[in-house]
């Protein structure tokens, strides 16, 4: 138990006074970014998506009717 003590008194010395924090602008400019990109990202991919159904609708409606 006391080394576990030990361990955590030492990961919160560790955050609070060695670790150098980005300042809130810069977080605010890599959440822009981030949000912008998962936004071109999911449209990239729903038009992708879409094009490849619609595609094999067409191919699914011609091999129906090369059957009947």
């Amino acid at each position: 138990m006391n080394g576990l003590i030990k361990y955590l008194k030492g990961a919160i010395e560790e955050f609070k006074d060695h670790v150098e924090w980005p300042k809130w602008s810069d977080l605010q400019s890599s959440t822009t970014v981030v949000a912008i990109t998962s936004i071109i990202l999911a449209v990239f991919c729903f038009g992708v998506d879409w094009i490849f159904a619609k595609a094999l609708q067409n191919i699914y409606s011609i091999l129906i009717g090369l059957k009947s």
